[in-house]
């Protein structure tokens, strides 16, 4: 059948679109487009190449193709329209071609039968059998009629780019004008010519279609695509556009339900039945989600529906436009998660400053606590903040200070492996341990709501020296929580809140009228003390406990009952034992010097705030006498004990009222103490600028001026000098204290 003949059988622009929808690759639509739009023959197809492609005009671009001579037919020149010259260049590119390479190596005959194969697509997936015989042929005719019918084109350069002979060729594509058509063509010489006139067709320029227009524009770009819908909501068109955009065929996807491109989810809440649903209602709809590509993968993508109807108003069907946003998608979310990694940072720093601002405000060691849950939670960097003061041996909480959550339901958040190991990181050190991927799902006390969702928990440790109060939890759901530098944070926080609460103890002992003196045994063999008495039979009595730094303790003791060279021999294999050495030797023992590096029980009962006055360790067993302020929480102070030293016990304690000593009882106490000459001699050697530096006054002068020798005045300084530190480092008996 041919489509040569009357107007009914030309093939119609309609029925031209549905052949290129039915194009599945880019070579079947060129082919169609160059035969339809351009007018080239198949011979002339298979001599084609991009060097035949010439821009004769920049702005805007215009394109000719110079046609070779074949079958014994002369060159000739053709218009190249802009989309078919875009989609014959990005063919070539795809392919590798260089400008001399033949676009079509293959022979007429593969062409034609390759426009056949489209037609037979066509016609079966669009249901017009009159397109299932449509030839080569019968494209350059439809070139022809779309040339002289549609845009008027001047017939002699029709003629001349299709390479027809002489006018009679076109003959058939020109209908017989009617009435009106001849009317409308000479009502232009009818109308005055001249500024502000508008003008006539032919002098307009060829008119270009909306159908021309949307194809042009989806040929631009992969990112869009536009397809029919009949009105029950099955493809019924599919073009290439919409075959780049989701990677079916045609023969794949036409008559499936427009549910095949969205998400199970979306499906099942009856997503697109209320999109076709909205577009009727409202004569168009909007929406944008994820769609699905043939192969499962998503994209996000902007539809618009539009219903389509005839020219009745009845609902035909839905023209549906497909924008892939995933590129701007994806720098949205960028964008987003950004911008909330910066609040969550500016949380948690706003939650520091609370923290040290309560900390500030805090007077006992229960406030710290309590204010520093409140101000970890107060503002979006934590849900739940608790504090506990555990012992390391059985793992008893003796206290919990918690802020959002209450403390009966803080276990049901803390994980498994915390319960059974106890909070670790990764390498194993008590740092700042994190578990992710834990649910909150928890009955809040404040509003009996059960939050359904899942976060984090860190854990870190609030440490003075060798000792640890307790332990920091908080819990948040933001993303990517407690990176590395919120793990430092915390382990900041941990660190001040522990140096809070030890500078608290200390402050409340030294501000206290009334003190509880203690009594404390040791039984531990982890202290060199109590093991070293033990296996030498010997005596230990503190002198005097000098803090050297944090973890650092300096002793002075009296050893009796075994050599210095065995226990210093015992020492050398403690690493508790930095360094030692003897001091002096007297009737009743020796005085020897320990530097303790670590843990102690002296270092952790100061670092509860409490003072160490004297201790003596024999026979295994250390008796450790302190004093410490009355309204001091005695079982804190000996589960921080036993943490370090489980066998030890509170074996005694009585209140007493603090001594104090004014400052005239101090002078009266010390002139006591001074013979006249040792006061006579500080008076002049200090007035004098001996002690100046540099000294304004030598020993000598100062012995001439008194009338005395120099050695005999080095006599009276160095004993004025003792008695001058023996009374402020002793306690107003007379006797040794360990007082820091």
């Amino acid at each position: 059948m041919s489509l040569e003949g009357t107007d009914s059988s030309v093939l119609s622009r309609e029925r031209y679109e549905s052949l290129l929808d039915a194009a599945e690759t880019y070579r079947e639509a060129l082919v169609v487009q160059l035969c339809g739009d351009v007018g080239l023959r198949p011979t002339e197809l298979t001599e084609l190449t991009i060097e035949s492609v010439e821009q004769v005009r920049i702005e805007p671009p215009r394109y000719l193709i110079r046609v070779p001579a074949v079958d014994g037919r002369s060159g000739r020149t053709a218009y190249l329209p802009t989309h078919v010259e875009r989609e014959l260049r990005r063919y070539a590119q795809s392919n590798g071609l260089s400008t001399d390479d033949r676009i079509f190596p293959v022979t007429a005959r593969r062409l034609q039968m390759l426009v056949s194969d489209v037609a037979d697509r066509a016609s079966e997936l669009y249901d017009q059998p009159a397109l299932a015989d449509l030839s080569t042929s019968d494209l350059r005719q439809f070139f022809a009629r779309t040339a002289l019918v549609d845009h008027a084109v001047n017939p002699r350069v029709v003629k001349t780019v299709g390479g027809w002979g002489s006018f009679e060729a076109l003959e058939p594509y020109l209908p017989e004008p009617t009435d009106a058509e001849i009317v409308d063509a000479f009502d232009a010489t009818e109308r005055p010519s001249g500024p502000g006139h508008g003008r006539s067709r032919t002098q307009a320029g060829p008119m270009v279609s909306d159908d021309s227009v949307i194809r042009l524009l989806l040929a631009a770009s992969d990112r869009y695509a536009l397809i029919r819908l009949d009105a029950d909501g099955y493809v019924e068109r599919w073009n290439r556009s919409a075959a780049s955009m989701f990677g079916y065929r045609a023969s794949e996807i036409v008559g499936t339900h427009v549910s095949t491109f969205y998400t199970d989810n979306a499906v099942n809440d009856g997503v697109p039945e209320r999109a076709l649903s909205a577009a009727l209602e409202e004569t168009g709809y909007e929406n944008e989600g994820w769609r699905v590509h043939k192969d499962g993968s998503q994209f996000r993508a902007t539809d618009v529906i539009s219903p389509l109807r005839d020219d009745r108003g009845r609902h035909r069907g839905f023209a549906v436009f497909v924008r892939d946003v995933s590129a701007s998608h994806a720098e949205l979310e960028g964008v987003r998660s950004r911008r909330d990694e910066l609040e969550g940072r500016y949380a948690v720093a706003r939650a520091h400053r609370a923290v040290a601002r309560s900390l500030l405000e805090s007077t006992d060691h229960e406030e710290v606590e309590t204010r520093t849950c409140t101000a970890l939670t107060g503002g979006r960097a934590y849900e739940y903040a608790w504090i506990d003061r555990a012992t390391v041996t059985d793992r008893r909480t003796d206290w919990r200070a918690s802020s959002g959550i209450e403390p009966t339901d803080v276990d049901r958040l803390v994980p498994e492996q915390w319960l059974e190991d106890g909070p670790t990181t990764d390498d194993g050190s008590a740092a700042v341990s994190v578990v992710t991927d834990v649910s909150l799902d928890v009955e809040n006390g404040d509003n009996g709501a059960s939050a359904d969702k899942t976060g984090a928990i860190a854990r870190v440790p609030l440490p003075y020296g060798d000792t640890v109060y307790g332990t920091l939890t908080v819990v948040t759901d933001r993303p990517a929580a407690f990176d590395a530098d919120e793990r430092q944070w915390l382990e900041t926080i941990g660190e001040q809140v522990g140096y809070a609460i030890a500078a608290i103890r200390r402050r409340n002992l030294l501000l206290s009228d009334r003190v509880v003196e203690l009594e404390f045994a040791c039984r531990d063999d982890d202290s060199f003390f109590v093991d070293a008495s033990q296996r030498l039979g010997c005596r230990f009595e503190l002198d005097s406990l000098v803090p050297i730094s944090e973890s650092t303790q300096l002793y002075y003791l009296r050893l009796q009952g075994a050599s210095p060279a065995d226990v210093f021999d015992l020492a050398a294999d403690d690493p508790g034992i930095d360094d030692c050495r003897l001091v002096e030797t007297d009737e009743h023992g020796w005085r020897v010097e320990f530097v303790v590096e670590g843990s102690s029980p002296t270092l952790t009962l100061t670092e509860y705030g409490v003072t160490v006055l004297n201790a003596a360790t024999e026979d295994g067993l250390t008796t450790i006498t302190a004093e410490s302020a009355a309204d001091a929480d005695l079982r804190t102070i000996l589960a921080g004990l036993r943490s370090g030293f489980p066998n030890s016990e509170l074996v005694g304690k009585r209140e007493a009222e603090r001594t104090v000593q004014t400052a005239r009882e101090y002078r009266e106490g010390l002139e006591d103490r001074l013979t006249d000459r040792q006061e006579a001699s500080l008076r002049a050697a200090y007035f004098g600028g001996y002690y100046d530096w540099p000294r304004e006054s030598t020993a000598e002068e100062i012995a001439d001026a008194m009338g005395v020798s120099s050695p005999t005045l080095h006599n009276h300084l160095r004993k004025g000098q003792h008695e001058l530190l023996r009374t402020f480092f002793d306690d107003p008996s007379g006797e040794s204290s360990t007082n820091n």
